[in-house]
């Protein structure tokens, strides 16, 4: 036998880094980045580097302990729940939050059932606008329509300046 094989079936170890990394994630429910869970384990391991922080969170992402958050041409998230559920992003600001389970539908059951797969996982990610952001939108969009109005170059509808009933 090759020696990585004999490592490959010993049991994974939980060190206590291991251990710290996994239950501070599981603290949180903001799918942090590496780099910003590695933040809050320093406060506990001062002397933990960043490279020790990603690839404990590899190793517990490929043993099914943890869920590694991908989205093309952004940052690795991580999310301390490792049951089937889905997530909600933001487009603008990246924010990652939890679909509430009382709203989800078991696709991956409708499929097996359907297509006669054996679903073994599935992701299902929605996309859109934070609350904080649609506000902050909506503040630009009022903002623009108020300058363009002030500098006359908007003029409101007839029906808008007409009085309604009286």
């Amino acid at each position: 036998m090759i020696g990585n094989d004999v490592q490959k079936e010993k049991p994974l170890r939980m060190t206590r880094q291991r251990r710290i990394i996994l239950r501070e994630l599981r603290k949180v429910k903001t799918h942090p980045s590496a780099d910003e869970l590695y933040e809050t384990v320093r406060q506990y391991l001062p002397r933990i580097s960043l490279g020790t922080v990603y690839r404990n969170l590899e190793t517990l992402s490929q043993i099914g302990e943890i869920r590694k958050i991908e989205v093309c041409g952004s940052i690795k998230r991580f999310d301390g729940n490792n049951k089937e559920h889905y997530h909600v992003r933001c487009m603008v600001c990246g924010r990652i939050e939890d679909v509430p389970e009382s709203i989800q539908f078991d696709f991956g059951q409708r499929v097996d059932q359907t297509m006669h797969y054996r679903i073994l996982s599935h992701r299902l990610e929605f996309v859109g606008l934070c609350p904080a952001c649609t506000e902050r939108q909506l503040d630009r969009m009022v903002a623009k329509i108020d300058g363009q109005m002030q500098n006359g170059g908007m003029r409101l509808p007839s029906c808008a300046l007409a009085e309604g009933p009286s």
